[in-house]
C-alpha cells in the first residue's frame, strides 16, 4: 500500500510516502504537484468539507478530545471568507453580520492553502483523500496523554521518539539535512510524518461511522 501524509508549509507541501519498508521525504511548491503520483491514501492536515458557517461536529470533537489543548484545533473555515474577502478585518465584520464566529488570524493565513486543497478535492472526488489532524494522531501514539506544545524542546522531543518507536529510522536526518533549505520547519516534518501514519494505518475518525458532508458532497470527517 501506497500512502502520503501532507502537511503544508510556507513554501509549499511536506509529502512523506509509506511504501511497504520504503520511507521518503518529498517537498512540493502545490498540492496538485504533491499528488501527482499514484497513491492507495493520501492524509493532509488541512480541512476537508466546510459548513456555510464554519461550524463541524468532526472540529468540536477533536478539541474534545485534545483537552485541555483545545486551541490546537483551528476551527471555522468556510469557502466565502476566502471568495469573497482578501481582508480578514472585513472578512470578520461580515462573519458577525450574518451572525457566525468570527475567524482567528491563523486560520486566516491558511486560507490559500485550504481553498487550494479544497479545489483539488472536489475535482479529483474519486481520489481517496483524507482529512487528518496529526496533534490526534500523537495524541493516539502518546496512549491518550497530552503533549507539549509541538515547537517547545519536549514537544519535539517527545514526538520524535514517538515517530521512532513507529518506525520512521531517518527521521532526525531528515529534520537536521533534508528539511534545510527547503523553508519547512521542524514541526512540518513531525506533522506529514504523523499524517502518512493514519494514511496507511487509521485507527479511528470523528465523527464515527457515515459522515456529515458539506453542499458540495465532501466529507467533514477528521482521521487519526
Amino acid at each position: 500500500m501506497r500512502a502520503l501524509g501532507l502537511d503544508g508549509f510556507s513554501n509549499g507541501w511536506v509529502a512523506v510516502c509509506l511504501d511497504g519498508d520504503t520511507q521518503e521525504i518529498a517537498f512540493h511548491r502545490d498540492i496538485a504537484d504533491a499528488l501527482a503520483r499514484p497513491f492507495d491514501c493520501a492524509g493532509i492536515d488541512i480541512p476537508i468539507g466546510m459548513s456555510h458557517d464554519g461550524a463541524r461536529a468532526c472540529d468540536r470533537l477533536a478539541r474534545n478530545r485534545l483537552r485541555p489543548h483545545t486551541s490546537r484545533v483551528f476551527t471555522g473555515a468556510r469557502r466565502w471568507l476566502w471568495q469573497e474577502f482578501c481582508d480578514p478585518d472585513k472578512a470578520n465584520q461580515e462573519a458577525l453580520r450574518r451572525g457566525q464566529t468570527r475567524v482567528s488570524r491563523q486560520l486566516w493565513h491558511i486560507g490559500r492553502k485550504i481553498m487550494e486543497v479544497d479545489a483539488f478535492v472536489r475535482a479529483h472526488g474519486t481520489r481517496n483523500i483524507r482529512e487528518v489532524h496529526p496533534e490526534l494522531v500523537f495524541l493516539r501514539l502518546n496512549g491518550s496523554k497530552p503533549l507539549a506544545r509541538k515547537k517547545s524542546q519536549e514537544g519535539d522531543a517527545c514526538r520524535r521518539a514517538l515517530l521512532k518507536r513507529f518506525g520512521f529510522r531517518e527521521i532526525d536526518r531528515w529534520l537536521t539535512e533534508v528539511r534545510i533549505g527547503t523553508g519547512a520547519k521542524r514541526d512540518d516534518v513531525l506533522d506529514a510524518c504523523a499524517v502518512a501514519i493514519v494514511a496507511r494505518d487509521a485507527a479511528g475518525c470523528v465523527p464515527d461511522g457515515a459522515p456529515p458532508r458539506d453542499p458540495y458532497g465532501l466529507p467533514m470527517q477528521i482521521w487519526f
